[in-house]
């Protein structure tokens, strides 16, 4: 599995590979805009720590989980546990971990891995240097320039993968872009796993709550594969993205979910959700202490269910606004913070995820630059899975449709800053610098009109225009402008070809499933 890797994802900073060029060959996805290419970060890792200080927040984590532990309320979780020679006591639930069997545990878990898209071309692949986009998760609010904020439904739902896939923004789909609260509790996670199937061929992610919700994502992308449940361990698909409930508790619906997907092969990204002054030591080096702790005892237990099953650690320490507790983002300490997990995640040799979010109320200015102070931490973290990458606002509790067009241009932006830049003669340009006389200008050579057309990034949504144009257009912002382009994008939206077999056997599952959850004595 882990050696399933795409040529160049493992070059060295500075060496592209197929970085930002789009692959040839890739097949109809129905986006309006070409598909994000698969990136390659060219540059050096930011460190901000230096190595004495990873090894000590190592040494406190590790001694964290041998002396106080976890607390761990699933029962088949602590016989897990125990079978590998941890201490386990019965009566307050607590796990406790050596070293020795933590960093053994940790030594089979892969530095990098691949998840199957329905579309080859779109595999996901985590580890090495490459970056991938992924949207706004779990937020139960959705809202527009339109109608406002509201609580998510099933369309919202749908009209987010609509947009996000129209648009060819991101390298996987997500799971619970917005939480659809007009269905169901007991059925809502298989309408979000039809609407994954129905309106891409990207990777998607399975509920991070529930061993039903796990079991039944496996059941449908083993249908979607043409495979079965059995097989998806050889060829993984789905992943998981899921929290602790720090501090340093799990509790049994996050643990039966982690279980039955480690169990399977498939990718669980374990994220502490340690906001310091909260639910962490309001240091950032108390924090990373306890994220790390938190992260390496659940990837243990993955590695102790099945060796080589695909793990990444997740960092989301920020810190929160100490006047009302609120959760801030795209803070100095969010960017520290952001940094710091990725060198950790290095040592330890696992893939990391972070995450572009922001803390405004607003799809505004506040929002831009608290996402752009994430995103530049995130890839220049050198952090493989960058979840929240597309609409998140709100500090979560909102998926905004703006939001996602203005995100657009952040991540095609770097997007081309990420591509290797080309040095031939060509390039160099020196015929024609001589055939251009001092003074003149570059407007009309041959070098410029043979290139002109693609020589440079066209953005979908700044606007260049001088202020006099601006003006008699309507003096509208770039929200404004984004709240056409979301529309238009999500009614031309045509997703990409199912087959008619899979589609009638989706169908028929979920509709097992939907009466066996909502009929009594079906089951």
């Amino acid at each position: 599995m882990s050696g399933d890797r795409a040529a160049g994802e493992n070059a060295p900073p500075g060496h592209g590979g197929r970085g930002g060029r789009r692959e040839r060959g890739t097949r109809n996805t129905g986006a309006a805009t070409p598909p994000m290419p698969r990136l390659v970060n060219r540059f050096n890792p930011v460190d901000i720590l230096s190595p004495e200080q990873v090894e000590r927040i190592l040494d406190a984590a590790f001694t964290l989980l041998e002396t106080d532990g976890m607390k761990i309320l699933s029962p088949r979780a602590r016989e897990a546990y125990r079978r590998h020679g941890a201490m386990v006591d019965e009566e307050s639930r607590i796990v406790r971990l050596g070293r020795d069997i933590v960093e053994a545990m940790l030594a089979t878990a892969p530095s990098s891995f691949v998840l199957h898209a329905r579309n080859p071309a779109r595999d996901l692949h985590v580890g090495g240097h490459v970056v991938n986009f992924g949207p706004v998760n779990g937020a139960p609010n959705i809202r527009d320039l339109d109608r406002g904020r509201r609580y998510g439904d099933i369309e919202g739902f749908r009209d987010i993968l609509r947009i996000t896939n129209g648009l060819g923004l991101l390298h996987w789909q997500g799971g619970v872009v917005v939480e659809p609260v007009d269905v169901p509790v007991p059925v809502r996670h298989l309408e979000m796993y039809r609407a994954h199937i129905e309106l891409s061929d990207l990777v998607w992610a399975a509920r991070g709550v529930g061993g039903v919700q796990a079991r039944d994502a496996l059941a449908l992308s083993a249908i979607e594969h043409g495979t079965s449940v059995e097989a998806l361990a050889e060829r993984p698909t789905l992943m998981t993205v899921t929290n602790v409930n720090s501090p340093r508790v799990v509790d049994e619906e996050i643990l039966d979910n982690i279980m039955t997907m480690a169990g399977h092969g498939q990718c669980v990204v374990i994220t502490p959700f340690t906001l310091m002054g909260a639910m962490a030591p309001v240091t950032l080096a108390g924090a990373l202490v306890q994220q790390t702790a938190e992260a390496c005892a659940i990837i243990a237990l993955c590695q102790m269910l099945r060796p080589g099953a695909p793990c990444v650690m997740g960092g989301f320490t920020s810190n929160v606004d100490m006047k009302t507790g609120s959760p801030a983002f795209g803070t100095p300490e969010y960017v520290n913070a952001a940094l710091a997990t990725a060198q950790i995640a290095r040592r330890l040799g696992v893939p990391v995820r972070t995450s572009a979010v922001n803390a405004s109320p607003a799809p505004d200015a506040q929002a831009t630059w608290e996402t752009s102070f994430s995103l530049w931490a995130a890839i220049m973290s050198h952090s493989h899975l960058i979840n929240h990458a597309a609409g998140w606002l709100e500090g979560g509790l909102s998926a905004s449709l703006e939001k996602i067009v203005i995100d657009a241009e952040l991540l095609r932006g770097w997007a081309e800053i990420l591509k290797p830049i080309e040095f031939g003669d060509d390039e160099l340009a020196l015929d024609a610098i001589r055939g251009v006389a001092p003074g003149g200008h570059f407007f009309g050579s041959p070098h410029t009109l043979a290139r002109y057309e693609n020589a440079f990034y066209r953005p979908i949504l700044s606007d260049w225009s001088n202020y006099e144009n601006w003006r008699d257009a309507g003096e509208r912002t770039a929200t404004d402008r984004a709240l056409d382009i979301w529309k238009k994008t999500r009614d031309a939206y045509v997703p990409p070809p199912l087959d008619p077999a899979v589609r009638e056997a989706v169908d028929a599952y979920i509709a097992r499933r939907t009466e066996e959850e909502l009929v009594p004595g079906t089951r």
